[in-house]
């Protein structure tokens, strides 16, 4: 989880003014296409009770293993007769809110230390930055199996490992916008004419932290639903019978030389719904780039 990408949105002009909507879209399409497919998966999650055709852990033995485009079975079934395409659909409504939940772990955690670490500084970032490159220290999935492993498998747990994960893009992303921007003229103006770090923090920083911070989000979202779909994989995350996509590829590798759309199904879900979100993360730092917005 580079934070690379979202630094690229400030390399310009820092203090900028904001892009409306339409105007974002009507000058960049893919951002419209990238976004329309995180609705979509979005809707999917919320309408998956009433779209899905069957129950999605309804056990029904005589129809195991039905290969796709069977009658009444779009995807197929798994080895215990269940509808492939319904356990799809109920998947994504674990996947995105892990996805939802993580991300905003790691922003919130790592975006008040970012802040508090940048513009304080002194004592307060040194502290502060080496607990972050204590969490940096570890690989993220490695890190995120440890603390789920210490915490017990379990979805909630999964979700707190993630985001424990995330914190330190997020921290050492806005530092370094903090540590930017609290050196150019409109900030020191301001802290001339009196006013308290809390006014500078809230009115002339974060809304001057928003674009790259919000292509990292799009970006870590996908992270997000990998790293859940691997901890499933690992029996670390969703539990049974819940359908969980990682879990769904964990039981269909068993069977994937006779019967591989049992572990392609929820792998192809995992790759669109992260190419969604990775193609959204990346057109919205192409369209907030000051040097490309033209």
């Amino acid at each position: 989880m580079s934070t690379a990408p979202a630094l690229v949105a400030t390399q310009a002009s820092i203090r900028q003014t904001r892009i409306h909507l339409l105007e974002l879209a009507r000058g960049h399409p893919r951002v419209i296409l990238a976004g329309s497919l995180v609705l979509l998966l979005f809707l999917i999650a919320l309408l998956a009770p009433f779209i899905s055709p069957h129950d999605p852990i309804a056990v029904n033995a005589d129809n195991a293993y039905l290969p796709p485009l069977s009658p009444s079975h779009l995807l197929g079934t798994d080895e215990l007769g269940r509808d492939l395409f319904s356990r799809v659909l109920w998947g994504a409504r674990v996947s995105l809110p892990v996805a939802f939940v993580a991300v905003a772990v790691g922003l919130v955690a790592g975006g008040v230390i970012g802040l508090i670490s940048g513009y304080f500084g002194g004592v307060f970032d040194l502290l502060l930055m080496r607990l972050i490159d204590a969490l940096l220290a570890f690989p993220a999935l490695i890190l995120a199996i440890a603390i789920v492993a210490a915490l017990g498998p379990d979805l909630r747990n999964a979700m707190i490992a993630i985001g424990i994960v995330a914190i330190p893009v997020y921290a050492r992303l806005v530092r370094a916008l903090v540590l930017q921007l609290k050196q150019m003229e409109f900030i020191a103006a301001t802290r001339s004419l009196g006013a308290t770090p809390t006014s500078i923090i809230l009115r002339h920083l974060i809304p001057n932290l928003l674009n790259p911070v919000i292509v990292q989000v799009s970006l870590s979202a996908g992270f997000a639903i990998l790293a859940e779909a691997t901890l499933s994989f690992l029996g670390l995350g969703a539990q049974v019978p819940t359908p969980d996509w990682g879990q769904m590829i964990n039981t269909g590798a068993t069977f994937l030389a006779n019967d591989p759309w049992l572990a392609i199904v929820p792998g192809a879900a995992i790759s669109v719904t992260v190419f969604s979100f990775n193609l959204l993360g990346d057109s919205l730092r192409d369209a907030l780039d000051p040097r490309l917005r033209s």
